[in-house]
C-alpha cells in the first residue's frame, strides 16, 4: 500500500506541476499576447506619424514650389523691367549725343559769326 500512496502522492505533484506549467504557459501566451498587441499598436502609431510626417513634407514642398514660381516671375518682371531701362537709357544717351552735337555746332557757328564780325571791323578800320 506505502507504493499505491506514494505513486498516488506522485501523481498529484506530477499533475501540480503540470497544471503550474499550464499555467505558467497560459500566462506567457498571455503576456506575450499582450506585448504583439502593444508592438501592432505601436507600428501602427508610428506608421500614422510617417504618413502625417510625409504629408507635410509634401505640402511643404508644394509651397516651396509655389513660392520658387513666384520668385521666379518677379525675377523675370524685374529683368524686363531692367530691359526697359536700358534701352530707355540708351535712348536718352542718343539723345543727349545728339544735342551735345547740335550744342557744339551752334557754339562753333556762333564764335564763327563772331570771328567774321571781328574781321570785318578790323578790316574796316
Amino acid at each position: 500500500m506505502s507504493f499505491e500512496t506514494g505513486a498516488g502522492g506522485g501523481n498529484e505533484d506530477l499533475e501540480k506541476q503540470v497544471r503550474e506549467a499550464e499555467r505558467r504557459l497560459e500566462e506567457a501566451a498571455t503576456l506575450a499576447a499582450e506585448a504583439e498587441q502593444r508592438a501592432e499598436e505601436e507600428i501602427k502609431a508610428l506608421e500614422a506619424d510617417l504618413e502625417r510626417e510625409r504629408e507635410e513634407k509634401e505640402r511643404a514642398l508644394a509651397a516651396a514650389e509655389e513660392r520658387l514660381g513666384e520668385i521666379e516671375a518677379q525675377v523675370e518682371a524685374a529683368e524686363k523691367r531692367v530691359e526697359a531701362a536700358e534701352r530707355r537709357a540708351d535712348v536718352a544717351e542718343e539723345t543727349i549725343a545728339d544735342e551735345l552735337a547740335r550744342t557744339r555746332d551752334a557754339a562753333a557757328g556762333w564764335l564763327q559769326s563772331q570771328l567774321d564780325s571781328l574781321r570785318r571791323k578790323a578790316e574796316g578800320r
